[in-house]
């Protein structure tokens, strides 16, 4: 017989934080020393033909304005490192352009307030930009760049693009609609049967795509299909190419038993199309300024001309304008459900689930009672202030592991782990409030 044995879950907990401090502590120093190294071996003149002897040949890796450094020198930094050429010349790429492009974001990592991987995302996005666009991003991501998404990181740079380098966006807006393809690869099935299907489509074309699949998959399930919600999918985009918008039933599914109310199912209705967008719009973009850039929240592109707008609400059925929501403002139902403008104001305000370093955006998640909803309670105990984004994972563990949270105020919140470990989560991010450890003298 053999025992199992005990695990000291606290002190497992703390050893694998100290080791994740100390290997984001060796990463920071790692790219100080890439850095020093590419300031060292840099090419000040890469037409002088003096400076690269031997075949060496100076390289530019990272933006537009970052120095020149010795194609030797890197890949002898990489072979010291174990590195392949590829990896080596993408570290110093993302190295150069944070310590020269990004000096802000830069700062950050040197003091040990912002994780490796992350400044690489950045430095990444960036080397497409011109000086000017560059070190706007740098100003305007660095205080955020511990919690910004991929997507919200691209938006930012499509916004740079907009306003520094405008001919670059009609271009990229030129070619929209060249990227787009669809490939179904019929001629490659699988052992069962089934083919790959994939491609790029115009927002608006995508959008009535999904709602027709929708509807399909629905109406399925609704006939009695036992079918996952992924395969009744694939089954109604195959109705479709046969022209069976109005899926009727003849398409595989089981006819209605005698007496069933099934037989009183109507086919799905695919409603015109209708284009929601969000506009964030600073006062020289209304006055009608050039340069300016808008954000728009949407499922599609990022960087979106007037003309595609124009054309997008042109073909849609209706177009809907909203009042703006006021963040600040402190809506309230007696209901345990929120209304929908109180759900959207939440969304809105939180923007991705509020649990420590989470980033799944908010518009696909849950909405949260920080404090319990209790049925036999006060009145309006929905509302803006006891309402928080999570994401369905962290709703789960939230509401059935000892995670615990309060609200500082709406959008800030103060988590508290199961082993005690606290953090601070607001719109720049979050903060990790645990005193550190500290060894005794001599270890």
């Amino acid at each position: 017989m053999t025992s199992t044995p005990t695990i000291d879950s606290a002190a497992l907990l703390a050893a694998a934080r100290r080791d994740r401090g100390e290997a984001d502590a060796a990463e920071a120093r790692l790219l100080g020393r890439v850095l020093e190294w590419a300031d060292a071996h840099q090419v000040a003149d890469p037409d002088d033909q003096q400076i690269a002897t031997f075949g060496d040949t100076p390289v530019s890796l990272a933006g537009a304005g970052a120095p020149h450094v010795s194609q030797f020198a890197v890949l002898e930094f990489g072979a010291v490192l174990g590195m392949s050429r590829r990896s080596v010349e993408l570290l110093f790429a993302d190295v150069i352009e944070l310590g020269h492009r990004l000096p802000t974001t830069w700062a950050r990592v040197a003091a040990g307030e912002l994780r490796v991987w992350r400044a690489r995302q950045v430095a990444q996005a960036t080397q497409i930009l011109s000086p000017e666009a560059a070190a706007y991003v740098d100003a305007q991501v660095a205080r955020y760049a511990s919690r910004i998404s991929p997507a919200e990181l691209q938006r930012l740079v499509d916004a740079a693009i907009v306003r520094f380098m405008p001919r670059h966006a009609e271009d990229v807006a030129a070619r929209a609609e060249e990227s787009q393809f669809l490939e179904i690869a019929y001629d490659q099935p699988s052992y069962t049967g089934t083919c790959r299907v994939s491609g790029e489509l115009d927002l608006p074309d995508a959008q009535d795509l999904e709602q027709a699949v929708r509807a399909g998959a629905a109406q399925q399930q609704e006939l009695g299909s036992q079918l996952s919600l992924g395969a009744r999918r694939a089954k109604a985009l195959g109705n479709l190419a046969r022209g069976e918008l109005e899926f009727d039933y003849n398409s595989g599914l089981p006819e209605p038993a005698e007496g069933s109310t099934l037989g009183d199912v109507k086919p799905p209705t695919v409603q015109q199309r209708q284009v929601v967008l969000y506009l964030h719009l600073a006062d020289a973009a209304l006055a009608g300024s050039t340069g300016q850039s808008g954000v728009m929240e949407n499922a599609g592109r990022h960087l979106v001309t007037a003309d595609q707008v124009r054309d997008w609400c042109s073909t849609a059925g209706r177009v809907t304008v909203r009042p703006v929501l006021d963040l600040a403002e402190h809506l309230t139902t007696t209901s345990y459900q929120p209304t929908d403008r109180l759900r959207e104001q939440v969304i809105l305000r939180d923007r991705v689930c509020a649990f420590p370093f989470c980033e799944r955006n908010a518009r696909h998640g849950d909405l949260d009672h920080i404090e319990a909803y209790d049925p036999d309670g006060p009145p309006d105990q929905t509302n803006s202030d006891n309402l928080a984004s999570l994401c369905r994972t962290h709703h789960r563990m939230k509401t059935f592991d000892q995670w615990s949270y309060t609200a500082i105020s709406p959008g800030t919140y103060l988590w508290r782990s199961p082993h005690g470990y606290s953090f601070l989560v607001d719109q720049t991010g979050t903060r990790d409030l645990t005193p550190r450890p500290v060894d005794p003298p001599g270890n």
